[in-house]
C-alpha cells in the first residue's frame, strides 16, 4: 500500500475553485438506479451514496432526479426533488454523505419528449418537448407553449432553491443525453421558428433561462454545474455541434447565465472531440469558457465489461484503464473525473485506486445494476 504515492496520486490533490473545495478530485457520476418507490428517496439509497463518500469519493452526483412538472418523469421509481417526504428522504442522504466526509449535488431532470404515456405519476400524461409529434393523429409529444416553458423553468429553480435549504452543496442541471434541455439545444429536435428556435442562440435560450432562474433563487455562492453532452441516448452518433465555435456559443451563454462548473458526457473520455486536436470535450470546455470541467466516459471500465453494453466495442483492451487520464489531468486539460459504473460493482474503488488495489477492484457486471451495492 503505498498511501497516496503512487502514480495516481494527481486524482487526490484538493480541488479548490471559487464556489465549491473538495478533498479530491473523484466525482460519482450521475446514474438512474429506480430504487425509489412513489419517487421518495430511501434510507438504502442514504446508506448507499454514504459508502463512496467514506471510501474516498470527493464530489457525489446523485442520480437524476426530476423536478416539479407533470412530465418530467420517464421512468419507474426515480427520485422526485419536490414534495416533503421525497425531499425529506433527501435530507437524509445529504445528511448521511457528509457524515462520511463528503459534498454532494443533486441532479436535476426533466426527461422532456422522452417521456411516454402510461408513465408514473399519472400514466395520462404525455411527453411535453419542444416541438409536437403526433402519428396517425394521435399527439405523442406536447409541443410546449409559452405558459409550459415558464413553468418548467421556474420549476428548475424551484428544485435547486430546495437543494440548498436541504444543505446540498451545489446543484447539477442535466442537460444531456437527448432530455428536455438538450431538445431545445439540438436542430434535430428543435425546428421551432419563435425565440427558441432556429439559430444557435435562440435554441440556448431555454437552458439559459433555467440557469438563470437558478441564479435568482439560490445564493451566489451555491455552485451550479451544467452538464451536456454531444450523443443522445437514441443516437450515439449524434452531434449537438460540429466544430469549438458552436459549442463555444453554447457554453458561453451559459457561463454568462450563470454556470459554474461545466460536466462533459462523452461515451469514452480518450476520444478526441473534433478533428485537428487531441481535445476531449472537457478540454474543449475549459479551452472556450476558461471555467472548471469535469470529465466522464467509461472510466475505470474493462474491455470485456464494455463488449457487454458496446457490440460495437473493438476490444482494445490498453483504452480502457485509467493511465489516459493522467497526462491530460496533468496538463489541466479538465479538473474533475466521474466515475460510473465502476463505482457501481465497488463502492471502494476511488480508495483502492488511492492506495494502488487495482488488483483488489470488484468489477461491474450486469449484477451490479439488480441492487444498491
Amino acid at each position: 500500500m503505498s498511501n497516496n504515492t503512487n502514480k495516481y496520486s494527481l486524482l487526490f490533490r484538493p480541488f479548490h475553485s471559487e464556489k465549491l473545495k473538495l478533498k479530491n478530485r473523484m466525482v460519482m457520476a450521475p446514474m438512474t438506479r429506480n430504487f425509489a418507490p412513489g419517487g421518495v428517496p430511501t434510507e438504502e439509497m442514504a446508506l448507499y451514496y454514504g459508502r463512496r463518500a467514506a471510501a474516498e469519493v470527493g464530489l457525489i452526483i446523485t442520480e437524476g432526479t426530476v423536478i416539479n412538472h407533470k412530465a418530467s418523469n420517464g421512468y419507474p421509481s426515480v427520485p422526485e426533488f419536490f414534495g416533503d417526504e421525497a425531499l425529506s428522504g433527501w435530507k437524509k442522504v445529504v445528511d448521511e454523505v457528509h457524515k462520511e466526509g463528503g459534498k454532494i449535488v443533486p441532479q436535476i431532470w426533466h426527461v422532456g419528449k422522452v417521456r411516454k404515456k402510461g408513465m408514473e405519476p399519472d400514466p395520462a400524461v404525455n411527453g411535453y418537448g419542444p416541438m409536437e409529434k403526433s402519428r396517425d393523429g394521435d399527439v405523442r409529444t406536447i409541443g410546449m407553449t409559452q405558459q409550459d416553458i415558464d413553468e418548467v423553468v421556474a420549476a428548475y429553480g424551484d428544485a435547486a432553491k430546495a437543494a440548498y435549504d436541504l444543505g446540498f452543496d451545489g446543484v447539477e442541471v442535466h442537460g444531456a443525453h437527448g432530455y428536455l434541455i438538450d431538445q431545445f439545444l439540438w436542430e434535430g429536435t428543435n425546428q421551432r421558428t419563435d425565440e427558441y428556435g432556429g439559430s444557435l442562440e435562440k435554441r440556448t435560450r431555454f437552458a439559459v433561462e433555467v440557469v438563470e432562474d437558478i441564479r435568482r433563487k439560490v445564493p451566489v455562492s451555491f455552485p451550479v454545474i451544467f452538464r451536456f453532452s454531444q450523443w443522445k441516448m437514441t443516437d450515439y452518433s449524434a452531434q449537438l455541434v460540429d466544430n469549438p465555435k458552436e459549442l463555444g456559443v453554447i457554453l458561453n451563454l451559459l457561463k454568462d447565465a450563470g454556470v459554474d462548473i461545466f460536466h462533459a458526457s462523452t461515451r469514452r473520455f480518450w476520444e478526441p472531440t473534433f478533428e485537428g486536436s487531441d481535445l476531449n470535450l472537457a478540454g474543449w470546455a475549459k479551452k472556450l469558457t476558461g471555467l472548471p470541467v469535469i470529465t466522464v466516459g467509461s472510466v475505470g471500465i474493462d474491455r470485456e465489461m464494455m463488449a457487454t453494453f458496446d457490440p460495437k466495442w473493438d476490444g482494445r483492451s490498453e483504452q480502457t484503464d485509467i493511465d489516459p487520464l493522467l497526462n491530460p489531468l496533468s496538463d489541466d486539460q479538465f479538473d474533475l473525473v466521474a466515475v460510473g459504473r465502476a463505482l457501481l460493482g465497488d463502492p471502494e474503488w476511488s480508495l483502492k485506486v488511492k492506495e494502488d488495489r487495482l488488483d483488489d477492484v470488484i468489477p461491474f457486471t450486469q449484477k451490479s445494476m439488480e441492487a444498491l451495492i
